[in-house]
């Protein structure tokens, strides 16, 4: 059964540190492309961070490059979400989710190309 799972979110003040875990299950994540993706009341899911899976290609939202990173640990088989410096516009539930690319060095952040989700975790930016 393919499944992603997430877990990290939380409640963290301005200026403060988060990190994102997505564990696969069912599927190898390291022939897929990868993503984050998030979704803030009233707003559309928009891609933060997406990488190739040969990780040479990466997408960052202007929003978060700098302070957002991603990567892949594939003996795991867990992506991950480095969050630095949040700020409340950060507050959204954060979707991990894979793709099958047509090749390697493909990186999309369009939601709509990716085949599997992880279930949504919350992240708070709040003093």
């Amino acid at each position: 059964q393919v499944q992603l799972v997430e877990s990290g979110g939380g409640l963290v003040q301005p200026g403060g540190s988060l990190r994102l875990s997505c564990a696969a299950s069912g599927f190898t994540l390291g022939y897929y492309a990868i993503g984050w993706f998030r979704q803030a009341p009233g707003k559309e899911r928009e891609g933060v961070v997406c990488i190739s899976s040969s990780l040479g290609s990466t997408y960052y939202a202007d929003s978060v490059r700098g302070r957002f990173t991603i990567s892949r640990d594939n003996a795991k088989n867990t992506m991950y979400l480095q969050m630095n410096n949040l700020k409340p516009e950060d507050t959204a539930v954060y979707y991990c989710a894979a793709t099958k690319p047509p090749e390697s060095d493909y990186v999309t952040y369009n939601d709509f190309e990716y085949d599997y989700w992880g279930q949504g975790t919350q992240v708070t930016v709040s003093s």
